[in-house]
């Protein structure tokens, strides 16, 4: 299984993506996205300010609470050549992404610098008002390894939060496709209704088309909404070079999932779930595996570690059941007396990935070649082909700021 799986190439999903059906802004109004349908094999469309009707009362619809930080640092030397320093992930003094942005006065992360060679040494500062008080900011390089860069940052006054100092110096991070400088509204835009968490670097896209009159309307259908945090970090945006996906790296992304949500999952289990975005999805599925692995061993540590290839090794063992593992999660974590499950993923879901969670799966069109569309295709199967082929020929938005799509689990796979 595992040898068919990494022998996937990754040119059969390729698709030729026009510059001009790259949405480069978001609609006015979030909910009035066109919406493309794909249920039994049958492809339609509408409008999201309607998702409500389309799916099941009395169900459970789940989404990523994670809130975009301001990831993008723009310096300027004395010389006038500007650095731009984009924090990855952080390092010392901790590496739990909702500590770290809790610091104050230093703190060191994993960056990316654009403009490296023209940065040699030397601190960089920038300076401004926050509420009354002078602010400064200074990045100096620790060591680099590779691409990254560890930088360390130290900042008055030292009462202030690293996540209150980035939402003033820093700027939203824009995907690489959207071709121009963020602007004030992204800062409102580029972050979905259900943000309340820090921690990442690029939007749960899927959670965009969400408002408050939509999630009004799914409560008249008695349709439960939950959430589950996963931090989205830069490796989203990283498209399978290599021939074939098993030489393709997959990130590690931190999440955090309450207990009281799982016991809803097996509560609603054989009913409807519709998970919201690609991150909700290989969230809650990593949970599944995490209490694959805690059946099989008693756990040594409490967090969550899931490898991309987990899924599919030992294939030849009886699977183990959607309700034995979530339970099997619950009565670890009970016994440990938590209340939810921390840790972090690199799961890899492609097409031969037997899926314990979703029903359905709300989410935007992906890049080319991306682990995202692998996602999908584990999903609907082939039929992602027929469902882009259709979005393209009728003038849908793609990626980030574009139109979304409703798949229904394809029974045949």
């Amino acid at each position: 299984m595992l040898e068919n799986l990494r022998n996937i190439r990754i040119e059969d999903f390729n698709y030729p993506l026009p510059v001009e059906n790259i949405a480069q802004f978001p609609l006015e109004v979030r909910d009035k996205s066109r919406l493309l349908l794909y249920k039994e094999n049958v492809i339609s469309e509408d409008t999201f300010t309607n998702i409500a009707s389309h799916l099941p009362a009395d169900s459970l619809l789940i989404s990523n609470e994670t809130r975009v930080v301001h990831a993008r640092l723009l310096f300027r030397k004395p010389s006038g050549s500007q650095i731009e320093i984009f924090c990855l992930e952080p390092v010392n003094p901790t590496n739990d992404i909702q500590l770290a942005f809790q610091q104050q006065r230093s703190c060191t992360w994993k960056c990316l610098v654009g403009n490296a060679r023209r940065w040699k040494s030397g601190p960089l500062q920038l300076e401004s008002e926050i509420d009354g008080f002078t602010a400064s900011l200074t990045a100096t390089q620790a060591e680099r390894d590779d691409s990254n860069f560890y930088i360390q940052f130290d900042w008055t006054p030292s009462l202030l939060s690293f996540a209150q100092i980035l939402e003033h110096f820093g700027k939203i991070p824009l995907p690489p496709y959207i071709s121009r400088e963020a602007s004030e509204n992204d800062n409102t835009r580029y972050q979905t209704v259900f943000a309340r968490n820090d921690g990442s670097v690029a939007a749960p896209t899927a959670g965009l088309h969400f408002t408050p009159e939509v999630l009004s309307s799914l409560s008249l259908k008695n349709i439960k909404t939950d959430s589950v945090t996963l931090h989205v970090g830069a490796g989203t945006f990283k498209p399978v070079s290599s021939e074939s996906i098993g030489d393709h790296h997959m990130h590690y992304e931190q999440v955090i999932v309450p207990v009281r949500l799982i016991k809803e999952i097996l509560r609603f289990k054989g009913k409807h779930i519709t998970l919201v975005g690609t991150t909700t999805v290989r969230t809650l599925e990593s949970v599944y595996w995490q209490g694959v692995k805690w059946l099989k061993n008693i756990p040594e540590s409490p967090l969550m570690h899931i490898e991309q290839w987990d899924p599919y090794l030992n294939q030849s063992e009886k699977p183990v059941s959607t309700e034995d593992a979530l339970q099997c999660v619950i009565d670890t974590l009970k016994k440990l007396s938590l209340t939810e499950l921390r840790g972090q993923t690199s799961l890899m879901i492609a097409p031969g990935y037997t899926y314990h969670i979703p029903d359905a799966i709300i989410t935007n069109f992906h890049q080319p070649k991306s682990t995202l569309l692998l996602l999908v295709a584990a999903f609907i199967g082939s039929d992602w082909k027929k469902a882009y082929n259709y979005a393209l020929a009728a003038n849908f938005r793609f990626l980030s700021y574009g139109d979304s799509c409703l798949f229904f689990r394809n029974k045949l796979l």
